[in-house]
């Protein structure tokens, strides 16, 4: 298994570890629950170093996204981040990404780490504008500081005034006395914060600052365990669970980062639009059981009678809510926000509603 700068500090903070995409990664330390609740109330830290990370630059730069992605990249300014995807050319999607404008002709894609080598080929083999392209995956580490308390730990350690910087933006500069580190107010938790990205031989001298900086705070390391209950309770989509090369942005209820503005041809356009005016016949929706349960990826979606009407994607208990919750792809007949629906769980039906995420709502 591959390793990050950070694999032999989890090790010896007695984190469970497992294969996650090919890395050696911690699944937890304290517990997920306590994990999840520290990041919901106080401050947690990720290591997301297996996170790939493409640069792409020069003059053809932008004609080359706007041709692979589904969002306008024309749209950005400098310091801004746009959440995206690469259409494939049957319907499905390659990989949902960020895209980081740093300045004219230079941009930052920030990929699925299990997605890494499929990523970097559908690029290379679709780059018909001859934009430069740089995989950078193994030259960046990158930690994510989440919660309610980690504007106030890193504010510690950088003179940028980390309050200015809006959703979905970002700034590059000094922190713990290591220079150009690129601080992004982007996150998968719902509970804000930053994500870090420099370079590994720094990976030590951030990790211990970043640690001393939250200890007022109640800071803990996260593992993987948690950042998946986190993400589920702000209904966000996990790559390989509720998006993958068979499901469509129409689907996935994406329409919002697929712009078919004039100019803007990107891959299978013609079929999305399609789809976007005629409607399509299944959507990914979130739900919450009214039945004591947990839904599991795979289970069954039926209606009234029993008639199978969908698959659960994700699901989990709620460590806030305490419920069990989910998402999965339904007929869209039983899609819209408070229709009923039943999970089959090991020959019993449990009684689900629809409901629009989050499903936290601290």
């Amino acid at each position: 298994m591959k390793t990050t700068p950070f694999t032999d500090k989890h090790i010896a903070l007695g984190a469970k570890m497992h294969d996650f995409a090919g890395y050696n990664m911690p699944i937890e330390y304290s517990g997920i629950i306590d994990e999840h609740l520290a990041v919901c109330h106080a401050v947690g830290v990720f290591d997301v170093s297996h996170m790939g990370e493409f640069w792409v630059k020069g003059p053809h730069a932008l004609p080359f996204l706007q041709k692979v992605t589904s969002n306008d990249v024309a749209a950005l300014v400098p310091g801004k981040a746009q959440y995206t995807c690469f259409p494939n050319e049957t319907g499905g999607i390659v990989d949902d990404l960020l895209v980081y404008y740093f300045e004219p002709q230079k941009y930052l894609l920030v990929v699925n780490a299990a997605n890494i080598e499929k990523d970097w080929s559908w690029c290379v083999s679709h780059n018909t504008e001859n934009a430069e392209l740089e995989n950078s995956s193994e030259r960046m580490a990158q930690l994510a500081v989440q919660g309610p308390k980690a504007i106030l730990a890193l504010q510690k350690l950088t003179d940028i005034k980390l309050s200015a910087i809006p959703y979905y933006s970002f700034k590059v500069g000094e922190l713990a006395g290591v220079k150009n580190v690129i601080l992004s107010n982007t996150g998968y938790t719902g509970a804000g914060g930053f994500e870090l990205y420099f370079y590994p031989e720094y990976a030590d001298k951030i990790w211990n600052a970043v640690f001393e900086a939250g200890n007022e705070f109640g800071i803990k390391p996260v593992g993987l365990g948690a950042r998946d209950t986190l993400r589920l309770e702000m209904g966000y989509c996990l790559y390989g669970n509720d998006l993958d090369d068979t499901t469509s942005p129409m689907e996935a209820g994406l329409g919002w980062i697929t712009k078919f503005i004039e100019g803007k041809n990107f891959t299978n356009r013609a079929m999305l639009e399609k789809q976007k005016t005629n409607g399509v016949t299944r959507k990914l929706v979130c739900f919450q059981l009214i039945d004591r349960g947990i839904p599991r990826q795979g289970y069954e979606i039926v209606n009234e009678v029993g008639e199978v009407i969908g698959k659960v994607t994700s699901g989990t208990m709620s460590p806030i809510m305490k419920f069990g919750i989910g998402m999965g792809y339904v007929n869209t007949a039983y899609s819209k926000v408070k229709s009923e629906l039943y999970i089959s769980v090991r020959g019993r039906r449990l009684k689900a509603v629809v409901v629009r995420p989050p499903f936290r709502k601290l």
